[in-house]
């Protein structure tokens, strides 16, 4: 599968060398495809275009960027009729407190910035190093999935099992709502309870 990943950080480089090792396709989006920090990501095998028009190179599209720059790298895009789009962003503030919530949510701007794409919400509720290595003794890390399109949702679960997450569908993607509060739960326990970043969310079935 072709995947293109919008932004370079933490989160893009995690998933994409993840996908890499399971046989995916993947190219980097950026702004700027000359800035030094991005020599690394060639250097590593990977492809690297300017934003603009992006959304050619790939059957799926990934969204990993901050959320104050959805609706620029969004329109930079090009046309996404038809395209899965994967929302992994979350509306933070710099307090890293919700910016929108409750009846709102990151998802769904991002279906109202593109509405001819199937947009799906994943890939936010964990840290950047569990999207890199998602394995913990005690099982798997869940994933939940959230969209309103059944065969983009199916897609999308496949590239979270191929990143070794126990994927979960959590139904619509209104919600997105409860997900990205979720995603603010791990930072909290992460950061300000001081737990690090090596903890995760498991589904445990009976």
């Amino acid at each position: 599968m072709n995947i293109v990943i919008v932004g370079a950080g933490n989160v893009g480089r995690a998933l994409g060398g993840g996908w890499t090792k399971a046989g995916h396709k993947v190219t980097f989006a950026v702004r700027d495809p000359a800035k030094p920090e991005i020599a690394e990501l060639k250097q590593q095998g990977f492809d690297v275009v300017a934003a603009k028009g992006a959304a050619a190179s790939g059957d799926v599209i990934v969204l990993a960027v901050p959320w104050t720059a959805l609706p620029a790298s969004i329109e930079d895009l090009g046309s996404v009729k038809g395209k899965v789009i994967v929302d992994a962003t979350n509306p933070l503030n710099a307090d890293l407190s919700l910016a929108i919530g409750f009846d709102d949510s990151a998802g769904e701007t991002v279906a109202e910035l593109a509405p001819e794409a199937r947009v799906v919400k994943a890939f936010n509720t964990t840290g950047a190093g569990n999207m890199a290595d998602s394995k913990y003794p005690g099982g798997k890390l869940m994933m939940p999935v959230a969209g309103d399109d059944a065969e983009a949702k199916q897609t999308v679960m496949a590239l979270a099992s191929a990143l070794g997450f126990d994927p979960v569908d959590v139904g619509s993607l209104v919600m997105s709502r409860c997900l990205e509060p979720m995603a603010v739960a791990w930072i909290k326990l992460a950061y300000a309870q001081k737990l690090g970043v090596n903890i995760g969310f498991a589904f445990l079935r009976k």
